[in-house]
C-alpha cells in the first residue's frame, strides 16, 4: 500500500524528508481496527518526531495520528465497531501512523466519526479535542456535563489558556467556554486575537507581554482558579506561579527545557500536573477506553454545533508534497487552528 515516510531526519525544505514509499498493508488482530484513511491532519507532534532523531531507518517510519477514515476489517476481539464504520481517532505514538493507505488501531482509542462535518473537518479534531477534553476535565478537574453543554450563567470559575488560537487552545477555549468558565486567552496578532474571541475567550490577552498586569487589568481580580498551558513552559513559569490562585490547578502540554523551581508554588499549595494525549495508549492504562469516550462526547458536541471543528486549511491528496507542505506550515507557529490533508474520495 501507499504510504509517506521518513529514512532519515532531515529539514522539511529537503525533498527527502517525507517520502512517498510501499510497505505492506496491515492485518488487525485482537483489538485493532483495519482504517482505510481518508484525511489526516497535521500536529506539533508531527514535527517533533520527524525531527528528533539522527540515525538512518531501515525502514520507513511513517507518522501522522489525527485520522478520518472507514473501518474496512476488525480484529477477533472488537466489540465497539464493524466494517463499514466511519471513525476518528489520534493514534497512539508507539504504532505506524495515518499517513498511508490503511492503519490499524486500537478500538479503545476510537471514536464513531460525527455525521454532519466533512471529513476534513472531522480529521482535524481528535487529538487536540482528546487533549484539551483530559487537560480540562481529568487534569484540572473542572466539573463538566456534556449533556448540558451550554455556558453557565454564573461563570464561578476562571482558567488562563496560554496560546489560545493554536490547535489544542481553539478547542480548550470552547470547552472551558461550555464548562461555564470565564476564559482569558492568550492570542498575539489580531487575527489570532479575533479567532479566540470567536471560539468563546471572554478577555484576550497578548502571551508576548506581561500577563501578571494583563490579566489582573482585565479580571480586576488578582488570581485565576486554573492555567492551561499550551506553549513555552519555560518563558511563562513565574507568571503562572504569580497568577495562579491557592490550591488552583496548572496544566502543561509542553515539557521545561531548563529546571522549574516548583518551590514557586509551596506556599500556595497549588496543584501542577502534565497533560500528555497518548498516555493511557502507551501504557495501556485501566481506562485506556475513556479516549473512545471521550471522542463520542466531542462527536455529538460538533454534530449538534455547540462545538465547532477548528479546520483553518485543507490540501489534496494524502502524498509526500502535500505533507512537507503542511509540515511547513505548522512548523512557522503562526497557524490558526488545524490543516488536514485529505484523499479526494472524500468528497468535501
Amino acid at each position: 500500500m501507499h504510504a509517506v515516510g521518513l529514512t532519515d531526519h532531515l529539514p522539511i525544505s529537503d525533498p527527502d524528508s517525507l517520502k512517498d514509499v510501499r510497505i505492506p498493508k496491515p492485518v488487525p488482530k485482537n483489538h485493532d481496527l483495519l482504517v482505510a484513511v481518508q484525511a489526516v491532519s497535521v500536529n506539533p507532534v508531527d514535527i517533533g518526531v520527524r525531527k528528533g532523531g539522527h540515525d538512518h531507518l531501515k525502514k520507513p517510519k511513517v507518522l501522522g495520528w489525527d485520522a478520518y477514515g472507514i473501518v474496512e476489517a476488525v480484529g477477533d476481539e472488537v466489540t465497539l465497531f464493524h466494517p463499514g464504520d466511519k471513525v476518528y481517532y489520534a493514534g497512539s505514538i508507539k504504532r505506524a501512523g495515518s499517513n498511508s493507505d490503511f492503519q490499524l488501531v486500537d478500538e479503545r482509542i476510537v471514536g464513531t466519526a460525527p455525521q454532519n462535518l466533512s471529513p476534513s473537518q472531522i480529521a482535524a479534531m481528535p487529538l487536540t479535542s482528546l487533549t484539551a477534553y483530559e487537560a480540562l476535565f481529568e487534569q484540572l478537574k473542572i466539573s463538566f456535563n456534556p449533556q448540558r453543554a451550554l455556558p453557565a450563567i454564573q461563570k464561578h470559575q476562571t482558567i488562563l489558556i496560554i496560546s489560545g488560537a493554536g490547535g489544542v487552545g481553539s478547542v480548550a477555549t470552547q470547552l472551558a467556554h461550555l464548562a461555564g468558565l470565564t476564559v482569558v486567552a492568550t492570542a498575539s496578532r489580531p487575527e489570532s486575537q479575533k479567532w479566540v474571541f470567536s471560539h468563546g475567550a471572554d478577555y484576550v490577552v497578548n502571551h508576548r507581554e506581561n500577563l501578571v498586569t494583563q490579566v489582573r487589568s482585565q479580571l480586576h481580580e488578582r488570581y485565576v482558579d486554573n492555567i492551561l498551558e499550551l506553549n513555552d513552559l519555560d518563558g511563562h513559569w513565574d507568571e503562572m506561579c504569580e497568577l495562579i490562585k491557592p490550591s488552583g490547578k496548572i496544566a502543561s502540554i509542553t515539557e521545561n527545557r531548563y529546571p522549574i523551581d516548583l518551590k514557586k508554588l509551596t506556599k500556595k499549595r497549588a496543584t501542577f500536573v502534565w497533560e500528555w494525549m497518548y498516555t493511557k495508549s502507551y501504557f495501556q492504562t485501566p481506562d485506556l477506553q475513556s479516549q473512545h469516550d471521550i471522542l463520542e462526547i466531542i462527536a455529538r458536541l460538533l454534530d449538534k454545533g455547540i462545538l465547532n471543528s477548528t479546520l483553518t486549511k485543507k490540501l489534496q491528496p494524502i502524498n509526500a508534497a502535500n505533507l512537507r507542505a503542511a509540515h511547513q506550515l505548522v512548523e512557522t507557529n503562526h497557524m490558526l487552528g488545524k490543516i488536514v490533508v485529505s484523499n479526494p474520495e472524500s468528497k468535501l
